[in-house]
């Protein structure tokens, strides 16, 4: 898994310019869903859904603050019984529940508080990828590293190493600053985060005894900012690479009030500057190209250790990135540049054979990915838990009913201009409901957003207001409100379980309103009242 990559920015899926020969095999041997929604287009809230298979009105984790509550079965749950490890290289940016861990007299320090702290993985190496100095951890190992390696006079050199460049006067520059992410990292290519995790993957790989099955969660922190490239990722790529901004002046002036706040927060201001927005893209290009070639070196690697042949490989991102489109910077709303992601799914099985190298255009969801991962280990999918759908079936070529729609949620209360819109952080809240032809956005107190993405597959033409439209706005609607009124929290009553239970008060003796024994006639005689001597009950 990618952090912040766009599902237009690699070759497989269309882009005239991006190296990505590695990526492009990939979805070659599996089947690429290039129409495939995150369920929240920030970073936490994308992966709690990942990890729990589970909508993020579901599991409750709503913004990259919000721990994932102690009560959520994730992908240990559901894997670990089947003999499958659950082990992590990389982020997850899963928050611990410690309060409700005390209220359940769980140490979060123990083993069951480090689980759900993990999310259900066991960690090989976790690193959530992005460490500013005001809370960088004293024990991050990727620090560590850079340290051995001489870079040893900040106390954060993720930040000053890996994340900054040298300017010609000898002043190093923050990476969080985009004006010079043309220059390269201060770090070497083998020194910067996507092939340290790489071989940190490439280790456990090594380490593995084969005595169990695995699922190893690679998760790289790479396209998502810091845009710093090492040395030559950072000038691989030139202006004529750079595809134009999908904007209209017509869409900025007549935005819809919300849309406008994000238009107006600093990422999108600095991302409507032509210099800026070129600048950063060749650098977010070269990290792209990077991970491909990375990615290469585990291919070759599980090549040679027999490994690339049955194995599943999924390759996906949390989310895109807007990178001036729609004049926005960074994510969090529902254009296809920051809700939609790429996937590709390779399955080893013969079963797959005839799918292989194809393009899957049916909507498909992050929270698709458990279930698929549970199938594949022949486990028995709880649907009564997860919201989402095994692709196993689609990867193996079966026609079979699939969603008419694909739900992403964002809870926007934390951020910067959240308080412009004076509204409590309940209420901070927007929906998105699509299907092969309207993407509907729904945010309480504002304006709907209505795009017809036959007509308008760039989403330049808001329809929401207008009253032409006020039918197809009702029907999404409608659409949304069927989604949101389904059972989300009944994890404990599975509906084999209630089918048992149908009559199980008559069965137990229960008689509810009955007049007399006639009104009983055909009932099974032994639910029927009949006095018995105390001692004729043995115990």
């Amino acid at each position: 898994m990618c952090d912040q990559l766009r599902p237009d920015y690699l070759g497989c899926t269309g882009h005239p310019h991006i190296k990505t020969p590695n990526i492009d095999a990939l979805a070659a041997r599996g089947v690429n869903f290039v129409n495939t929604f995150c369920q929240s287009p920030i970073c936490g809230p994308s992966r709690a859904s990942v990890y729990t298979g589970r909508y993020l009105s579901s599991n409750g984790s709503a913004s990259n603050w919000a721990p994932l509550r102690i009560g959520e079965q994730n992908i240990g749950h559901h894997l670990n019984p089947l003999g499958v490890r659950t082990v992590l290289t990389g982020k997850t940016h899963v928050i611990p529940d410690v309060q409700g861990m005390k209220r359940l007299g769980i140490d979060p320090s123990g083993p069951v508080g480090k689980y759900h702290s993990q999310a259900g993985f066991e960690v090989y190496e976790r690193d959530d990828g992005v460490h500013p100095d005001r809370m960088v951890k004293p024990d991050l190992a990727y620090n560590e590293y850079l340290k051995s390696k001489g870079f040893n006079k900040d106390h954060n050199p993720w930040h000053w190493a890996a994340n900054s460049v040298d300017l010609d006067d000898g002043e190093i520059r923050s990476g969080f600053f985009n004006d010079r992410v043309d220059l390269p990292s201060r770090v070497k290519d083998e020194d910067s985060e996507t092939p340290y995790m790489t071989r940190r993957a490439i280790e456990f790989l090594e380490s593995d005894d084969g005595e169990k099955p695995w699922l190893l969660h690679l998760s790289y922190i790479k396209p998502h900012w810091p845009y710093v490239a090492p040395h030559p990722y950072n000038d691989m790529y030139t202006d004529e690479d750079v595809i134009e901004a999908n904007r209209s002046t017509d869409e900025k002036e007549k935005a819809n009030p919300l849309a406008k706040l994000y238009m107006e927060r600093v990422a999108g201001k600095t991302f409507q500057s032509e210099k800026a927005r070129r600048r950063v893209l060749k650098a977010y290009m070269g990290l792209i190209t990077q991970i491909d070639d990375q990615l290469g070196i585990l291919f070759e690697f599980m090549k040679n250790k027999d490994l690339l042949d049955d194995t599943m490989i999924v390759f996906t991102s949390d989310h895109g990135d807007y990178m001036g489109d729609h004049w926005m910077g960074d994510k969090d709303y529902f254009h296809d540049a920051s809700v939609k992601v790429p996937l590709i799914v390779v399955d080893p099985s013969h079963d797959a054979d005839s799918t292989r190298g194809t393009k899957d255009t049916r909507l498909i969801e992050l929270v698709d990915l458990l279930p698929t991962f549970m199938d594949f280990y022949d486990g028995e999918i709880p649907g009564h838990v997860l919201d989402g759908r095994s692709l196993l079936p689609l990867l193996h070529g079966k026609d079979i009913p699939w969603r008419d729609y694909a739900i992403s949620e964002y809870d926007y209360s934390c951020q910067t201009w959240s308080p412009k819109t004076n509204r409590q952080p309940l209420d901070c809240r927007i929906y998105m409901v699509a299907n092969h032809e309207w993407k509907y956005i729904h945010a309480p107190g504002f304006p709907p957003v209505l795009f017809n993405l036959k007509n308008d597959p760039e989403e330049l033409v808001d329809l929401g207001s207008d009253p032409s439209y006020e039918g197809q706005v009702q029907a999404m609607h409608n659409l949304l409100g069927h989604w949101a009124l389904q059972y989300r929290h009944r994890e404990t009553w599975s509906e084999e379980r209630n089918i048992e239970m149908i009559g199980a008060e008559e069965d137990l003796g229960v008689l509810i309103g009955y007049w007399d024994e006639a009104s009983a006639e055909g009932k099974d005689p032994s639910i029927l009242p009949k006095r018995r001597p105390a001692d004729s009950i043995s115990n």
